[in-house]
């Protein structure tokens, strides 16, 4: 077998280090491309049948305000049958249109779309096909189904192509603008509000010095916490000249945008969860050891290393229901691989769950990566992948294993 051919079994999970892989089905299959997104988002319905999904017939290039995607749910139980919700003109290749579950609900979804020239989001009954309109987008909505919170997604197209929707920002001159920032709405009234804007974050003084001249400013990657009482967001920024202050500071707030902590001040935070509701767990630059997974005490300064030799790249990590098992991945290696796994953090043992093969054309804006999410019960994880020749949604049955 040559290394190709070796790299394309891995691939397609014939191998693994213990001679064991967990069992994957495609659950999507072309002509056309599906993937779900973002990895903290409620992909299966309470019930764990059925998964969302979203549908697109090209790939390689940034989508335009022309370009509309389908919705749908993959039905598990009825041999992973496309269900057709609708369509959206709001998305992107890294997050699509934040389709995901009304929590506690099996019934009701929301996404964001496109209406005329404003963003909006829709909630929708998958059973009956009755939608209710909201007055503006979503990125992470509370556990209790009520509020919904959200950035300027003008604004991150023009900062992080990816992550945007493609509408004008009126303030992409602007550093820092009072106009600009964080929104919560609530999803009964549509009452909409501006509860944090960069001007106000950006002048919180800086652990390692000013940004510098020159920066400009975003929000991004917001979560409520598991009782929905405080939310984490990242204070971004681009440019500057202080090349020592990194990136990003992670931030928490109450739900209502008082009592900030800066939960991570050294400038180089990227992937978390909420562990419970007190802890967040991230990958970040600390002086203790460096590029790690952290676990942050919220509105402490206490921070403890996790797994530091075993759980050594940066990924897309969530715990399964239950707190002992975490969810990750890779992004792709040297050979383009990209590897989910499940640590077990009572065991201290990292188990490969996958080894997936992404073509070098996936890369940058529309690299797909895995984003594992996993189901209510805590025994199936959906991926998305391009190994099988374009980007798909796969099934990867991990009931067994958490059994140890």
């Amino acid at each position: 077998m040559n290394r190709r051919s070796f790299l394309l079994a891995q691939a397609a999970g014939l191998f693994a280090a213990n001679g064991k892989l967990p069992p994957t089905r495609p659950i999507t299959r072309g002509p056309k491309f599906h993937w779900f997104g973002y990895y903290d988002k409620l992909q299966f319905d309470p019930t764990s049948r059925y998964v969302l999904g979203m549908e697109v017939n090209f790939e390689h290039r940034s989508p335009t305000p022309q370009d509309r995607i389908r919705i749908g749910m993959v039905d598990l139980h009825d041999g992973d049958r496309w269900i057709d919700l609708g369509s959206s003109g709001a998305w992107c290749w890294q997050q699509g249109c934040m389709l995901q579950w009304l929590p506690g609900s099996g019934s009701e979804v929301i996404y964001n779309d496109r209406d005329g020239e404003s963003l909006v989001s829709r909630i929708l009954n998958v059973r009956t096909g009755k939608q209710r309109f909201l007055p503006g987008p979503i990125y992470c909505v509370s556990p209790d189904a009520t509020w919904a919170l959200a950035p300027d997604f003008p604004r991150l197209a023009h900062q992080r192509p990816g992550y945007g929707y493609a509408f004008p920002d009126p303030y992409k001159d602007v550093a820092a603008p009072k106009e600009s920032g964080i929104w919560r709405m609530n999803l009964v009234t549509g009452k909409r509000e501006l509860i944090l804007t960069l001007a106000q974050v950006s002048k919180i003084p800086y652990k390692l010095g000013d940004w510098g001249e020159g920066s400009v400013h975003r929000f991004n990657h917001l979560l409520y916490s598991p009782g929905g009482k405080r939310f984490i967001f990242l204070h971004r920024r681009s440019g500057g000249t202080n090349k020592e202050a990194g990136a990003t500071r992670m931030f928490t707030a109450n739900a209502d945008g008082n009592k900030l902590h800066v939960l991570d001040p050294f400038g180089n935070t990227s992937h978390f969860i909420w562990q419970r509701d007190t802890h967040v767990m991230a990958w970040a630059r600390h002086p203790s050891h460096g590029d790690k997974f952290y676990l942050y005490e919220d509105l402490t300064d206490n921070v403890a290393v996790v797994a530091p030799d075993v759980m050594v790249l940066n990924g897309h990590n969530t715990y399964l229901p239950g707190w002992r098992w975490i969810l990750n991945d890779t992004y792709p290696d040297k050979d383009r691989l990209q590897h989910p796994y499940l640590y077990d953090t009572a065991r201290g043992v990292r188990h490969p769950i996958a080894h997936f093969l992404s073509p070098k054309e996936y890369m940058g804006e529309w690299r797909c990566d895995t984003h594992p999410r996993s189901s209510p019960d805590g025994k199936l994880v959906c991926v998305d992948s391009p190994h099988a020749g374009g980007r798909q949604m796969h099934l990867i049955d991990i009931g067994d294993m958490i059994k140890v």
